[in-house]
């Protein structure tokens, strides 16, 4: 729709809650107030008091439906789009697992098609490669068959043929090469992140400089402190709170982290400097049993059971089944984060992480209209991208 009036709501804006309404023409946010001239031709929402947000944006995410973007399928890229849209999420980046070339290959393929043709689902913002470089200990359900240490040869082909379509390469940044490859992907201008890793704090404060400066689903495979010869050595963990420009991301499924954990890492690094992310796998959205990990041709077998994913020996978490509404509503309802504090973690923080808040994470005149409605209860009830009315269960 060209034009879009919601009214009655209460605004989220990037500093308070207001009382208001928000005129949306050409798929961007024109005026945000308490009183907007009457337009005859625009579409009214009434939000009848419901909450008023930016729409939600998961930097981390694999899939959702029983689809993967592994799996390497447009329908796939489209289905985990649409479904997550149904969650509240506006934009979204791609996530992969260490795989085969090949797959690897498929799956910058079929995000080109399916960017071109996502009309229905979350704005796919660019790609997030996970791996392979990582340290075999802090794999996690990553596949051990393809873990390695950065080769220069090998990103540079990816990054010369493909370096327009990835947003983020997460990486263990204590193995040789690291600081080439974070540098290299910093001229790129590509984030690189820290993520399933051993390093220890001296390690990871050196990274920072060289541009490691976010870490990857923080107490998820990040070393905390250890002991060697004796000696008791701070990690990922302890580097993260004691450095302040680094941003950290965290499954705030209530699972993975525990109430209390969210708590500490809130109160230690604050809105401005937490995203949050789901890390869902394609069991996102779907009832519990046995799933995959992965694409269906070459993934890992898993059992979704108490609100997680895990492997068949249940050894580790797989990824979660998270959607963006159930971190909101696990940090606001759960965590007593306040709610403009929890929205700001996952529309204004990710989207300067991720170099897109000149259109994305806030309500705010001249930006992108990616707008969500819920209840206090963190129940979706609207959902509009780019201007569009995606999912509407309010009065027109």
């Amino acid at each position: 729709m060209e034009k879009l009036k919601i009214i009655n709501g209460k605004i989220l804006t990037p500093n308070r809650t207001v009382s208001g309404m928000i005129y949306v023409e050409s798929g961007k946010i024109r005026e945000v107030g308490d009183r907007i001239p009457e337009i005859s031709d625009a579409c009214v929402i009434n939000a009848k008091g419901c909450y008023v947000s930016p729409g939600f944006i998961d930097i981390h995410t694999h899939g959702a439906g029983n689809y993967d973007f592994m799996d390497g399928s447009v329908e796939a890229c489209l289905q985990i789009a649409e479904m997550h849209a149904a969650h509240g999420t506006t934009a979204l980046y791609p996530t992969t697992l260490a795989s085969a070339t090949e797959e690897l290959e498929q799956t910058f393929s079929v995000y080109r098609e399916a960017k071109f043709r996502n009309i229905k689902g979350a704005s796919l913002m660019g790609i997030h490669l996970e791996g392979p470089y990582f340290s075999i200990n802090q794999r996690g359900a990553q596949d051990p068959r393809y873990i390695r240490n950065p080769k220069r040869n090998e990103y540079l082909k990816i990054l010369n043929k493909h370096a327009g379509e990835i947003a983020r390469w997460s990486s263990a940044p204590e193995l040789p090469g690291s600081k080439e490859f974070a540098e290299t992907l910093r001229n790129f201008n590509i984030l690189p992140a820290i993520a399933h890793s051993d390093a220890i704090y001296e390690e990871v404060e050196e990274a920072f400089d060289w541009g490691y400066t976010h870490v990857t689903h923080l107490y998820s495979c990040t070393s905390g402190i250890t002991r060697r010869n004796g000696l008791r050595y701070a990690g990922i963990i302890e580097a993260s709170y004691l450095i302040p420009g680094m941003t950290v991301e965290i499954i705030a499924d209530g699972v993975h982290l525990p109430e209390s954990l969210l708590k500490l890492v809130y109160q230690i690094k604050g809105a401005e400097k937490i995203a949050l992310i789901t890390d869902s796998m394609r069991a996102a959205g779907m009832p519990d049993g046995p799933s995959v990990l992965g694409s269906l041709h070459n993934g890992q077998p898993v059992i979704v059971e108490d609100g997680v994913a895990k492997l068949p020996d249940r050894s580790a978490f797989a990824g979660s089944v998270a959607t963006a509404d159930r971190l909101v509503r696990v940090m606001h309802l759960s965590g007593g984060v306040p709610l403009p504090e929890t929205i700001r973690m996952i529309t204004s923080t990710p989207a300067r992480i991720m170099g897109i808040d000149k259109t994305k994470g806030s309500l705010t005149n001249g930006k992108d209209a990616d707008i969500v409605i819920f209840d206090e209860n963190i129940n979706i009830k609207t959902v509009i991208i780019n201007g569009k009315i995606i999912l509407n269960n309010l009065s027109l």
